[in-house]
C-alpha cells in the first residue's frame, strides 16, 4: 500500500497563488511515480509543477530518482520545478530568471 503524499510547506501558497492570477490548479502530489505536484492551465496552456520548499536546504530540495526522470522524459509540455509563489509566476508568464 503506498504511503500519503507528502506536500511541501509551501504548495498551499503557490496554489493559492496561482488560482488568485486565473489558473486552474490541481493538486496531482498522490499520483506518485514521480509525477509533478500540480497540473496548472492558464491561457490555455497547460503545465506541470513540482514543488520543492526554497526555504529547505538544497539537500532536501533534491528531486527524487523517480522525479528526475519523469521532467528528463516529459515531452507534452512545460515542466518546471518551482520553489515559491514567484518562480511559480514566472513560469506561467514565460519570464526567466536570472
Amino acid at each position: 500500500m503506498r504511503r500519503a503524499a507528502r506536500t511541501d510547506a509551501n504548495q498551499a501558497r503557490i496554489v493559492e497563488r496561482l488560482r488568485a492570477m486565473g489558473a486552474s490548479v490541481t493538486i496531482t502530489s498522490h499520483v506518485g511515480n514521480g509525477f509533478p505536484d500540480l497540473l496548472v492551465g492558464y491561457m490555455g496552456r497547460t503545465y506541470l509543477f513540482e514543488i520543492k520548499d526554497g526555504d529547505k536546504p538544497p539537500s532536501e530540495r533534491k528531486l527524487t530518482d523517480a522525479e528526475a526522470h519523469f521532467l528528463a522524459t516529459w515531452t507534452g509540455g512545460p515542466a518546471v520545478v518551482v520553489e515559491d509563489e514567484a518562480q511559480a509566476v514566472d513560469a506561467l508568464l514565460g519570464r526567466r530568471r536570472s
